[in-house]
């Protein structure tokens, strides 16, 4: 019963529709207006990054030239490649697909970051690959369970698993994507930077049938639970050979903060109680032993006494994830404190003093993240309180006011006097720019609540994709969580949902049951789009008619039912 309360409502967060009137209505925010500036401010990015930086990682906007910073792999053009689709840019999302599969090459001698390109790069192709079909591109025949996107997020992703062979488990922060490990690295690597992969690894393990990502992933994550304090907390930093904890501060931001993300992500897309319940666990000892007033501090892991009486920017996810659990009520309190300090300065700065209500020393800056951002598109959906709407429109105004340069937006690297940085980070495309579009176009395909979707025949049988319920990475990646069920190899793990209903129909002694597909396009009375068309030869069926009832909508169905959708249910006997 508990996990239902927790994670009905996720389901519910997309599919929820206010009456009309209530919202941006009500305050006279013209959301239509700021999604275009949004579009505008995307592309002011994007096109400088094309003419004056690419194929480098990174557009210096200062300078007009690029530069590489996390191994080489034209990686804002990676990062940006799911946001051009959410705009409706399908055919720079074909032109990029294109040059991606021409021009990266992951066999090259660069030491990179194992948590960086798992999120960036594994994460970005995985999410391009599975909303290849939707952008128009001609996929092979047996996709989703097989493409040249997927087999690139592969290639990335078996370039990482050197760096997880360790005693533990629990993997070294840095590998050299040629030669694997370096003999001198560090053993020492951050809780995120253990336990921000079972997204990525377990939608590849599912599309390519081969366990080994979704395997290393797990056995990090339970690492990380095995090693907590006596007092249910987490460090900030531990040795992968010793299991013994190099920083002891507990928190929810920087060095930890993805990790509980992904537990609840991880539990979502994979149907698992298991982690769903190590989060819940963390959740309590957090709340016992961080929270004071709606915020979080920093705490010595095994004692529980304040180390640190600071807000850390990284931190404002923290109300979006809350959200997904359910915990709404608690999120927007929280959400409420950060929005003040973002009032404050125009951005949010690194560290913020919570007691002083300052900024902390060299820790000023704002480079353009996404994550107070992130958590009101999160509540947005939840709630539709206008106050969300204020906190999209006011970043839109500080970030085109401070950070817009002539050849892009430019990181800032002191919120006191708007001093700037030659930097603009990919996020800022893949995350920042995408939750403020999302916040303010509630007809996004992402925001789809189950009332369309498409089918897939793949050598393994038929699959729904595109229902919705996409499940964002922590580079704003959307997996698409009904897509893991497409590529089942044993036979017994095919259609679980199908043989569920047949037993069904057969103890109610029906006649023959036989399961149906959704109408072909061609039999509706609007014509073909091009789409359909090239979608036939990969055996594609398209449901386009919009139902007068969501199957994911709130009020109609049970929880179990609504789970039921995209798989597997969780089943409570107690």
């Amino acid at each position: 019963a508990a996990m239902q309360r927790f994670l009905g409502p996720l389901l519910c967060l997309w599919a929820l529709r206010l009456p009309a009137g209530t919202g941006a209505a009500a305050r006279g925010l013209d959301v239509a207006s700021y999604r275009e500036r949004v579009r505008a401010m995307f592309y002011h990015a994007y096109e400088h990054y094309l003419e004056s930086a690419f194929p480098y990682d990174e557009l210096r906007p200062l300078t007009c030239d690029g530069q590489d910073t996390w191994g080489s792999f034209s990686l804002t053009l990676i990062d940006a490649l799911d946001t051009l689709l959410i705009l409706g840019n399908v055919s720079e999302f074909q032109r990029v697909v294109n040059v991606l599969q021409e021009g990266v090459d992951f066999d090259i001698d660069v030491n990179a970051s194992v948590f960086e390109t798992n999120i960036r790069v594994v994460g970005g192709l995985l999410s391009a690959h599975l909303l290849s079909r939707k952008a128009g591109v001609e996929v092979e025949a047996g996709w989703p369970c097989s493409g040249p996107l997927l087999r690139m997020a592969e290639e990335a992703a078996r370039k990482l698993l050197p760096a997880f062979q360790t005693p533990t488990g629990m993997p070294y922060g840095t590998v050299n994507l040629l030669h694997g490990v370096n003999p001198g690295e560090t053993p020492v690597t951050c809780t995120a930077g253990i336990g921000t992969f079972i997204v990525e690894f377990a939608t590849l393990s599912h599309l390519t049938g081969d366990p080994v990502f979704e395997d290393v992933a797990r056995k990090a994550l339970k690492a990380l639970w095995k090693n907590r304090s006596d007092i249910g907390l987490v460090g900030n930093h531990i040795d992968v050979i010793t299991a013994k904890w190099v920083a002891q501060d507990a928190g929810i931001g920087a060095g930890v903060d993805s990790y509980f993300e992904y537990l609840v992500k991880g539990a979502i897309l994979l149907q698992d109680k298991e982690l769903m319940s190590m989060f819940l666990e963390y959740n309590k000892a957090i709340k016992n032993y961080t929270k004071f007033d709606d915020w979080y501090l920093w705490v010595q892991m095994y004692k529980g006494t304040v180390s640190m009486p600071v807000f850390q920017s990284l931190e404002a996810y923290w109300p979006g994830l809350q959200s997904l659990i359910g915990d709404v009520d608690n999120a927007m309190r929280t959400f409420l404190n950060y929005y003040t300090v973002w009032k404050q300065f125009g951005g949010l700065p690194e560290f913020y003093n919570i007691p002083q209500g300052y900024t902390v020393d060299k820790r000023e800056g704002y480079p353009l993240r996404p994550e107070l951002i992130e958590s009101a598109m999160y509540l947005y959906r939840a709630t539709r309180d206008p106050t969300l709407l204020e906190l999209g429109r006011d970043a839109v105004e500080s970030i085109e006011k401070i950070s817009k340069v002539d050849c892009g937006f430019a990181t800032i690297k002191d919120l006191r006097d708007h001093r700037l940085d030659n930097r603009m980070e990919s996020f800022f495309l893949a995350e920042t720019v995408k939750y403020l579009y999302l916040l303010f176009d509630p007809d996004n395909f992402i925001h789809n609540d189950g009332s369309d979707f498409d089918v897939v025949v793949t050598p393994y049988g038929e699959c729904v994709l595109n229902a919705g319920g996409y499940i964002f990475n922590t580079e704003a990646h959307p997996i698409d969580p009904a897509a893991l069920h497409c590529c089942r190899k044993r036979k017994e793990e095919q259609w679980e949902v199908e043989d569920l209903m047949r037993e069904f129909y057969s103890r109610k002694k029906t006649k023959k049951f036989t399961l149906k597909r959704p109408p072909d396009h061609d039999e509706e009375e609007n014509a073909k789009d091009p789409e359909d068309a090239s979608s036939e030869k990969a055996g594609w069926k398209r449901n386009s008619k919009k139902s007068s009832h969501s199957l994911l909508s709130c009020p109609s169905q049970s929880f179990n039912s609504k789970l039921a959708v995209l798989g597997q249910v969780f089943l409570d006997n107690t």
